[in-house]
C-alpha cells in the first residue's frame, strides 16, 4: 500500500501491514502523537513525539511492529500523553514503567519455581527431577506461571488442584500440591513473600488414597476383563490395561517404561529405582525386578510394531520422548464405563487380593508389588524371591484368562505354592 492510498486514521491493520517502504524513511500520524515509522529496508516501528519539560520536542520509541500492534502502541501513547499532561517526563515515565515491568517477570511464579526447582536438583536422582518439573510445566506454569506469585489467591490454588481432582489424577494433584507449597516456602523463608497460599489448602481437598485404589469386585472382575480386551480405541492403551492387569506394577512405572528395559531371553523386566521417585537408601534393592509371564510377553511383543521405534513403550502422541498422560490409563476405564470403580493402581489391590486367598506367600506377593516390610524386618529382608515369583505371576495370568473366559469354579482353595 501506498502512503497516498491510506484512507483513515488511526491507522487500520491493513494499512500497517500493507505500508510499502520508500526510497527515504517516512512517518505516518496514527493520531495524538502517535507516529508510525517505515524505512527503507522495510522495518516498521512505533513513535511519540512529545514536548520536553525545556520545550523543545522530541521522539520516544514505543516498539518495532508487529510485536507492538496498533491497539498496544495506543494504550502506550495515552499512558504517555497522561504523564505529559501532569507535568512528568514521558521519557522517565517510559523507563519506569520498564523497570516495573522487568521486576514483575522477576517475581513470577515460573522464575521463582525454576529457582527453587535448581536449588533442589542435587536431592534428587534424574527420574524424579524429570518427574517434578514435567508435573509442573504441564499442570502449573500454563496457568500461573507468567503471574506475580504474590498475586496468586489461595482460591485460584484451589480451583487449579480441584481440577485436576475432577480429572482423577489425585496422587498427582498431591504432589502437585507439595511442590508449590515448597516453592512459595523458598520465596518466605528469603524474605519475598509473607505468607504461603497454599498453607491449609490440603484440608479441603481430597487425599485420593480410596479413589487412588477404587477397584471392582470379584464378581466385576470377569466382565473388566473382558471388556479391556476388547478396548476399541488406542491400540497400545488396551495393551497398557492388559499389562497393567498380568503384572501389578504401578501405572507410572509402567507409563514411564523404556524397551531396553526388558530382557526377552530371560523373561525378566528391570524397572531402574528412579521410577519409584526416590533414591535408594543405602543397603537396599538398587532396582525392582519384575518376571514376565508368557501372557506379557505376547503382549509386549503385540506393542512392539506399534512404539518399538521409540525408547519408550508408551511415547506420547505430541512428544514421543516423553510418555503418554499419567491419566491415559485412567480416562480408558473411563470411557470403558468404569469411572470411580476401577483405577490403574486399583489393579494392584486386585492382584494382592486374588493372591493372598489363593495362599501365595506374603512375602512373595509384597516383593511384587515393590512393598517393603515395615520396621527392623523390611531393613534386613532383601529378597525379591524372583524364582518364587515367576510361578507365582504364571499361574495368576492363567487365573485371569480363566476367569475372562468364564472357566473359573468356585470353591475353597488351598494353598498353591
Amino acid at each position: 500500500m501506498k502512503r497516498s492510498e491510506i484512507k483513515r486514521r488511526p491507522l487500520s491493520d491493513t494499512a500497517l501491514a500493507g505500508l510499502e517502504p520508500d526510497v527515504k524513511e517516512y512517518r505516518e500520524l496514527d493520531g495524538s502523537g502517535l507516529y508510525f515509522r517505515v524505512k527503507p529496508d522495510g522495518q516498521k516501528s512505533w513513535q511519540f513525539r512529545y514536548k520536553k519539560p525545556d520545550g523543545k520536542w522530541s521522539w520516544l520509541g514505543l516498539g518495532g511492529y508487529p510485536d507492538v500492534s496498533g491497539s498496544l502502541a495506543r494504550q502506550k501513547a495515552a499512558e504517555l500523553r497522561n504523564d505529559a499532561s501532569e507535568g512528568k517526563n514521558p521519557l522517565a515515565s517510559k523507563q519506569a514503567r520498564k523497570a516495573e515491568e522487568q521486576a514483575a517477570a522477576d517475581n513470577t511464579f515460573e522464575r521463582l519455581a525454576r529457582e527453587w526447582y535448581s536449588s533442589r536438583l542435587n536431592s534428587w536422582d534424574n527420574g524424579t527431577a524429570k518427574r517434578v518439573i514435567g508435573a509442573l510445566e504441564r499442570h502449573v506454569l500454563p496457568t500461573f506461571g507468567k503471574r506475580p506469585y504474590t498475586s496468586i489467591l489461595s482460591m485460584e490454588w484451589m480451583d487449579l488442584l480441584r481440577g485436576m481432582e475432577q480429572k482423577g489424577i489425585l496422587e498427582q494433584m498431591s504432589r502437585v500440591r507439595a511442590y508449590c507449597k515448597d516453592i512459595y516456602d523458598l520465596a518466605r523463608v528469603t524474605g519475598r513473600a509473607v505468607n504461603n497460599p497454599l498453607d491449609g489448602v490440603h484440608k479441603f481437598l481430597s487425599t485420593g488414597k480410596a479413589e487412588n485404589y477404587a477397584h471392582v469386585s470379584a464378581d466385576e472382575l470377569p466382565a473388566l476383563l473382558r471388556a479391556i480386551q476388547s478396548y476399541p480405541h488406542a491400540k497400545d492403551v488396551q495393551l497398557g490395561l492388559r499389562l497393567l492387569t498380568l503384572l501389578a506394577v504401578r501405572p507410572s512405572e509402567l507409563r514411564e517404561a523404556h524397551w531396553s528395559e526388558f530382557d526377552f531371553d530371560k523373561k525378566l523386566w528391570t524397572i531402574p529405582p528412579e521410577r519409584k521417585g526416590r533414591k535408594p537408601r543405602r543397603g537396599e534393592a538398587r532396582e525392582h525386578l519384575v518376571p514376565l509371564c508368557r501372557q506379557a510377553i505376547a503382549l509386549l511383543e503385540e506393542l512392539h510394531p506399534i512404539t518399538g521405534a521409540y525408547p519408550l513403550l508408551f511415547p506420547g502422541r505430541s512428544d514421543r520422548t516423553k510418555p503418554r498422560s499419567d491419566t491415559v490409563f485412567l480416562m480408558a476405564l473411563r470411557r470403558l464405563g468404569y469411572e470411580g470403580r476401577q483405577t490403574g493402581h486399583g489393579f494392584r489391590h486386585i492382584a494382592s487380593t486374588i493372591l493372598n486367598e489363593h495362599g501365595f506367600t506374603a512375602d512373595h506377593i509384597e516383593a511384587q508389588l515393590s512393598h517393603k516390610a515395615p520396621g527392623v524386618r523390611g531393613i534386613y529382608n532383601k529378597a525379591q524371591y524372583l524364582e518364587q515369583r515367576t510361578t507365582m505371576l504364571q499361574w495368576y495370568a492363567d487365573h485371569l484368562d480363566k476367569l475372562a473366559a468364564g472357566n473359573v469354579v468356585t470353591g475353597t482353595f488351598g494353598k498353591v505354592v
